[in-house]
């Protein structure tokens, strides 16, 4: 076998390997979310794959060295993997019911580990291949490596920064398969061996499949918009008389469609902010999410600045939730980064809206970036933080208030949710300046108003309890390991709420 296809094959199986570990994180995402912890059973998959591949791989290679062999392994691996849109659905609805750290690494275990760890066997196998001699082992070990290793490092910065978002989840796992198939039949033809070629027809069956499984419009009315972006799958989706927004299979926006109005009760308890600051002046919104706290502070007066990193939500926030052009000056950035280009005390009011159920971004939420923040407000300022917790106490919300108390010196936690131990929102005020209302709030009017959410947290409003929370600095932060008991609770209540539609998954 020539060493420029030798080569080639190393590198194909090396950027394949890649690929398909990421898109692993959204092919678990929408159902389990995109945490930490289904990160760490990706890679901890991914890792038991190659290493077994390595092990088999090398003794495959002694046993039998020859070149159809080698074939074969390309042939199989863009098989698994064009499968892999097909058994999506039936493999998460079967291991959903374990839980968010058992599901999400069964779920990467029968999806990853197969065609992975046949990827894993190529290069032991390219090195028996490209071995002549015993001395020339080491050498031969070592370039094969290299240059799988930078395949897989190429294939990671591309998947990652065009071709997910040009492609898509499905049509990369096919275009993977193919290219995976393509190899296997370019050493097919270079071995000349009929048997093989009857493997290369369930593999290429395999592609046919894959192709044709491409997503039809749902048959339910209401799904307006799939689009994969560099943070997740977007859906935007009508149920049940109100519009969605979920990232990841998260629910992010719920708004009433023909009037853009937010069904969420913390987009009500926000609005403390014009409580305290009743003169209109500048804010800045961290997380655009639909739109909606933008909306509501703009129509009210306020020039509002907003910082969202992902482009598809911005653009969704326009195009699905009614949010105009003069209503929110819209900065593409991480929240973090765009505050740190900021002149210190540039914003009456600072809303970071940022946490949704998946996952909980952690350099958001240290004592470093509330000092920042603090640095940004005006002497009068104010800081409203929205989170989700299970409970009024959790450890999250307990360490949250800790740690905005290590920077302001009065910090307040609104709870919407009752009775104190249910999956809920929270609003945390933090300020210079007393957090005290120099008027009534009024009646708290009907039960589903914007004022009786406002009036209801308000009135059960405390303080940080001494001794509970830990600050949570960028060198020790627990919030992932929180964040993913919040989010299988938010997942199943979620799940609930659209057992009777596929459209949300």
């Amino acid at each position: 076998m020539s060493k420029i296809l030798l080569y080639s094959a190393v590198v194909v199986s090396g950027a394949a390997v890649l690929i398909i570990e990421i898109l692993g994180a959204r092919l678990l995402g929408p159902y389990f979310g995109v945490s930490l912890t289904v990160w760490s059973a990706l890679i901890g998959v991914t890792l038991a794959a190659l290493s077994c591949g390595y092990a088999l791989g090398g003794r495959w290679a002694d046993a039998d060295p020859a070149p159809t062999r080698f074939a074969a392994l390309f042939l199989t691996g863009g098989a698994l993997t064009l499968l892999l849109p097909l058994i999506q659905r039936p493999v998460i609805t079967l291991v959903a019911g374990l839980g968010l750290r058992a599901g999400s690494l069964a779920g990467a275990m029968v999806l990853m580990f197969p065609p992975l760890l046949v990827l894993g066997m190529v290069t032991p196998f390219a090195v028996r291949l490209n071995t002549a001699r015993l001395d020339q082992v080491g050498r031969a070990a070592g370039n094969l490596f290299a240059v799988s290793t930078l395949a897989s490092v190429f294939a990671a910065v591309a998947t990652g920064f065009w071709l997910i978002p040009i492609l898509g989840v499905r049509r990369l796992l096919v275009a993977t398969g193919a290219m995976l198939l393509g190899m296997g039949l370019a050493l097919v033809v270079r071995t000349r061996t009929k048997s093989l070629a009857l493997l290369a027809v369930p593999a290429f069956v395999a592609l046919g499949l894959a192709g044709a499984s491409r997503p039809q419009p749902a048959p339910q009315q209401g799904l307006l918009a799939v689009t994969p972006s560099p943070y997740g799958e977007i859906r935007v989706l009508d149920h049940k008389g109100m519009r969605f927004m979920l990232i990841d299979g998260s629910s992010h926006t719920m708004v009433d469609p023909t009037t853009f109005a937010s069904d969420f009760p913390y987009v009500n308890v926000l609005q403390i902010g014009r409580e305290f600051l009743p003169q209109p002046g500048r804010m800045l919104l961290v997380g655009l999410g639909g739109g909606s706290v933008a909306k509501s502070y703009a129509k009210a007066g306020w020039r509002v600045d907003a910082v969202e990193i992902d482009p598809v939500v911005a653009r969704y926030a326009v195009r699905w939730f009614g949010l105009k052009a003069d209503e929110a000056t819209v900065y593409l950035a991480d929240g973090r980064r765009f505050l740190e280009e900021q002149d210190p005390g540039t914003y009456d009011l600072i809303v970071m809206d940022a946490f949704g159920g998946s996952s909980i971004p952690f350099h958001l939420v240290t004592r470093e970036v509330f000092d920042l923040v603090r640095s940004r407000l005006k002497p009068e300022g104010l800081f409203a933080m929205n989170a989700e917790a299970v409970g009024w106490h959790h450890p999250l919300i307990e360490s949250l208030a800790a740690t905005l108390q290590s920077v302001f010196p009065h910090v307040q936690v609104l709870p919407m949710v009752e009775p104190p131990d249910k999956l809920g929102n929270l609003v945390l005020l933090a300020a210079d300046r007393t957090l005290e209302l120099g008027r009534e709030l009024g009646q708290p009017g009907s039960r589903w108003s914007g004022q009786y959410d406002l009036v209801h947290a308000w009135a059960n409003r405390f303080g940080p309890t001494p001794g509970r929370g830990r600050v949570l600095t960028d060198d020790h932060n627990s919030v992932d390991v929180w964040s993913d008991a919040i989010n299988l609770v938010a997942r199943k209540d979620l799940h609930k709420y659209f057992a009777d539609t596929e459209m949300a998954w």
